[in-house]
């Protein structure tokens, strides 16, 4: 499955494409807006600009043992797929309690999180 996600990137252009933003979009705001906002919170840190940054890196927002321990690497794209698809597995005591099973919903919430700003 994971070796669906980079097709999927290509497909879209190696970028996110703005259908697919649109998607992601919708995903977003169904599965994980409850959770994120604009500013960290108790339930979620802030995801704008995500994207490029160190993991667990926001100092206003007390993050978990497993992502700490992951704070050297940054949010990939396949960082940001393996914690998506999986984020127990991708952070263990991670406090994300969901992630999202169909490759093409996590392509588009990646493409959707490459342009929170």
């Amino acid at each position: 499955m994971r070796r669906l996600f980079p097709l999927l990137l290509a497909l879209a252009g190696l970028s996110a494409s703005p259908a697919l933003a649109a998607d992601g979009a919708k995903t977003f705001m169904l599965q994980c807006k409850t959770c994120h906002a604009a500013k960290s919170g108790p339930m979620g840190p802030s995801l704008s600009g995500v994207a490029g940054r160190k993991i667990a890196s926001l100092p206003d927002y007390k993050y978990s043992a497993g992502l700490t321990a992951k704070g050297a690497q940054t949010w990939t794209d396949a960082n940001l797929d393996a914690y998506l698809a999986a984020p127990a597995k991708f952070a263990p005591g991670t406090k994300m309690m969901t992630g999202l099973a169909v490759p093409a919903d996590r392509a588009a919430v990646v493409g959707y999180l490459k342009g929170l700003k």
